[in-house]
């Protein structure tokens, strides 16, 4: 069974795993310092998925306007499940939820970016599962 609840300090560590296990790797204390900001923001919000009592999954949402229409849309910012657990149903409850604090939020569609690496193909795939169209390409500038 595949439990969503909201992010928890206790869940420091397994976020900082996941965040890892999604090409971030980071420290405890850096992840903490992202955390609480994240936290402390209304427009945020951050999902675990339990199953057998570990965090199998997260998801990092905020609530953006939109410049290409009224209204605003919800951007997953990062969707992640332990390889160990992928196949059960972790990332469809993911979505789910967060297509429901989407609607709750009032949100006119919700988006997100994928790299396109060969290693990303599997998550494409779920993607376009779930519902979600490719529409365009993202672009990255370190500054």
């Amino acid at each position: 069974m595949i439990v969503v609840r909201a992010y928890s300090c206790d869940d420091l560590e397994a976020v900082v795993e996941l965040v890892g296990d999604l090409g971030y790797p980071t420290s405890s204390g850096q992840m903490r310092k992202r955390m609480e900001a994240i936290s402390s923001h209304p427009d945020y919000a951050t999902l675990v998925a339990e199953c057998e009592g570990q965090v199998a999954g997260m998801i990092g949402l905020r609530l953006a306007f939109g410049y290409e229409h009224d209204g605003h849309v919800v951007q997953i910012t990062a969707l992640v499940v332990k390889a160990s657990f992928r196949g059960r149903g972790a990332g469809k409850e993911l979505i789910r939820h967060a297509e429901n604090w989407a609607r709750e939020k009032r949100a006119a569609a919700i988006v997100l970016t994928s790299g396109n690496r060969p290693e990303r193909e599997a998550a494409h795939r779920f993607y376009r599962h779930m519902g979600f169209s490719v529409t365009g390409l993202r672009f990255w500038k370190k500054l």
